[in-house]
């Protein structure tokens, strides 16, 4: 009996190791398909609209705002799911039904079936975010966790500074349709292995609130439509105006609801921090600035220097690799330094950029001396900005808080993407040329500057130093 137990101690522990050494990356791979589809797309609309051509520029952005949407208004709610289901159940539902919505958008045969899809591929992707973060948190030791979530941050970073180029690859070569094909085997590749993860108990206690969730969909939704919107309605017509305090309407009671629900759809009990709320600000600001500027990029070389989608999808990799390599940099760095300079840096970095566009933007191709040192200069102020205003939320706030800070502080920042990008259906006219992409890059910069203001206000180091 001795003997037995005393040679199955070693197996047993290394098969535990064996499964913590997949957790870093089953909840990398994770991140990398939720954030690479909020970007993939951008690319698609013209081919989009080859195929469907009874649709305008403004109705096919909603391929890319829908995901935005559904994907913000879910993330909060699904981190209760976790608690409640389990983390390895949410995670391997999460996954799975991404995959199917991805196999769905790939076969849509309309643009609302297309739109419906993606919408369904949101929600699925808001689940896979705090389910990746609770296996880390919870199946790796202590000793891992930093390591690990640094990982996990900087694959979300890579995938959306990716997304456009490796998009414009696949259009190029493939269509469209090769742009969610592409989810389905990595996608089943996760479930398989996530198969090995060891169940959780879950915790007993009620669903999160249904009707706030609605209510906080609803609202963003019909706020980004009304932007959306205003290149046809203009933004005194009643049907606008009726969308943006219909909107309005619907996420304050949003936010009544959630003050006042035992499981809120979103826990803004956080917000009671100065820090935890410059880190969301900062973070809606960074993902309206973020969104429209990798989406107006590609528009404008396909549009007005008239590369070809692959060209485009080439031209706009460099700056994925810079993005990465700085959110590593700043998440080893920021214990040490704190958040306030990879937040505030990372955001004058952008501005930089964002006024050498205002100024210099070459009506003729300019790779070289402009496109790519810009590419450069703005991927690394996005990869700081990205992992600056997420350790700012999470060491705001008390460790067990952790996960549902990060949840928050993403919402934050799909929420400012979904209404970034319905700022750049209203601002940009169906056949733009030069001057008309002026005001989206003025935007952009204005948003950063936002973001950079929001930075000052942090000083938060290590959660434990400070309590």
């Amino acid at each position: 009996m001795t003997a037995e137990t005393t040679a199955g101690a070693p197996v047993a522990s290394t098969a535990a190791r064996t499964r913590a050494s997949r957790v870093p990356w089953l909840a990398a791979g994770a991140a990398f398909l939720a954030m690479l589809d909020a970007t993939v797309a951008n690319l698609a609309v013209p081919d989009l609209h080859a195929d469907f051509p009874g649709s305008s520029l403004s109705g096919l952005t909603w391929v890319i705002t829908l995901y935005a949407v559904l994907f913000a208004a879910l993330l909060a709610p699904a981190g209760r799911l976790a608690d409640l289901v389990g983390r390895r159940t949410l995670y391997q539902w999460g996954v799975g039904l991404f995959t199917l919505a991805s196999l769905a958008c790939a076969l849509a045969p309309t643009v609302p079936v297309l739109l419906a899809t993606r919408a369904f591929q949101g929600g699925a992707a808001a689940a896979m975010i705090p389910a990746s973060l609770a296996l880390l948190l919870h199946d790796l030791p202590a000793e891992r966790r930093a390591g690990a979530i640094g990982l996990w941050s900087a694959s979300g970073a890579f995938a959306a500074a990716i997304g456009p180029s490796l998009g414009g690859v696949l259009v190029d070569q493939f269509g469209w349709r090769s742009l969610f094909v592409i989810n389905v085997p990595l996608g089943l590749a996760l479930v398989v292995v996530g198969m090995g993860l060891p169940r959780a108990r879950h915790a007993a206690g009620r669903l999160p609130d249904l009707v706030g969730t609605v209510l906080l969909g609803g609202g963003v939704g019909a706020m980004a439509l009304g932007v959306t919107q205003t290149r046809d309605w203009a933004w005194t017509d009643a049907r606008t105006l009726a969308l943006l305090v219909g909107g309005a309407v619907l996420i304050a009671l949003a936010l009544w609801r959630s003050a006042r629900h035992p499981v809120p759809a979103l826990e803004i009990s956080l917000w009671r921090s100065r820090q935890f709320a410059a880190a969301n600000a900062a973070s809606f600001l960074y993902g309206m600035a973020m969104y429209t500027w990798l989406l107006v990029g590609v528009l404008y070389i396909t549009g007005e220097w008239h590369y070809s989608i692959l060209k485009a999808g080439f031209a706009s990799t460099p700056g994925a690799f810079t993005a990465t390599a700085a959110a590593v940099a700043v998440g080893r760095l920021s214990g040490r330094v704190g958040v306030r300079p990879a937040v505030t840096g990372g955001a004058l970095i952008m501005i930089a950029a964002g006024v050498w566009t205002l100024v210099s933007l070459p009506s003729e191709a300019h790779f070289v001396t402009f496109w790519l040192p810009v590419g450069l200069l703005v991927g690394t102020g996005m990869g700081m900005l990205a992992t600056g205003v997420a350790s700012a939320a999470a060491l705001s706030v008390k460790p067990v808080q952790f996960a549902g800070a990060t949840g928050l502080n993403t919402t934050a920042r799909q929420l400012g993407g979904a209404f970034g990008i319905a700022m750049l259906a209203a601002l940009l006219p169906a056949r733009a040329v030069h001057d008309d992409y002026i005001p989206v890059y003025l935007f952009c910069t204005i948003a950063t500057v936002g973001a950079a203001l929001a930075g000052l206000l942090l000083s938060v180091r290590r959660r434990e130093e400070t309590t």
